[in-house]
């Protein structure tokens, strides 16, 4: 029973380390394996949640926990990212702009820990980090179909969004997995890309990954 308890600050942890290869990957100059790990992070993200309530696992150290993971995963992972792939042209002001990312998504992490709980029922006040985090990595994987000027739109625009005080429905009542739409445009673009052959320039984990994540959702469709 006590590792069952254990068993969503692992699906977190997992989280974490993806946040940490994915930097690793983007430094060694494998951009689109840094991007798949990112989708991969929040792939565990979008489970740990349900588990801990699946298995009456809810603590205060896995809450805390997880704000950690999306910090790395969702935050400094998807900067080195950008960093690497585009930002480095501009030297140390690249840098700086870059780490500008996860310094927002901090703050939005914790504005969302300190908010009241029925106020994040129907709306997330600002993008959260997970989807900013997240489009990044996708814009990223295609990278060289998406011009460099949008990319740079989009970064500027979701650092602004993760601290606005825009409100973004949460879809928590809608019939679907948290991120569920993300996750599903990108198995959809992975299926496109291991159609167009280049299917070996991604890490072996998410042939793994994807058919859990898939079992997951089945069984959570059957759960209702």
């Amino acid at each position: 029973m006590k590792l069952t308890k254990k068993i969503p600050n692992m699906v977190t942890l997992g989280n974490l380390y993806c946040g940490f290869l994915s930097i690793g990957f983007a430094a060694s100059g494998q951009f689109k394996n840094a991007a798949v790990l990112i989708i991969i992070g929040m792939m565990l993200d979008s489970m740990d949640g349900r588990l801990a309530r699946m298995l009456n696992a809810d603590s205060v150290l896995g809450k805390e926990l997880d704000s950690l993971a999306d910090i790395v995963t969702f935050g400094v992972a998807p900067s080195f990212l950008v960093y690497y792939t585009y930002f480095f042209q501009f030297g140390l002001l690249g840098f700086i702009v870059t780490g500008l990312f996860p310094l927002f998504g901090a703050y939005r992490l914790a504005r969302f820990n300190t908010s009241p709980p029925k106020s994040s029922l129907h709306y997330f006040v600002g993008v959260p980090i997970t989807a900013a985090g997240g489009i990044l990595a996708i814009l990223t994987l295609f990278g060289n179909w998406i011009p460099n000027i949008v990319t740079t739109v989009i970064f500027t625009a979701m650092c602004f969004l993760m601290v606005s005080r825009i409100r973004i429905p949460s879809l928590k009542e809608v019939p679907l997995p948290k991120y569920g739409t993300i996750v599903t445009i990108f198995i959809g673009a992975l299926l496109y890309v291991i159609f167009k052959g280049t299917y070996e320039e991604f890490p072996y984990l998410i042939y793994i990954a994807t058919p859990l994540y898939i079992a997951y959702l089945a069984y959570r469709f059957i759960r209702r």
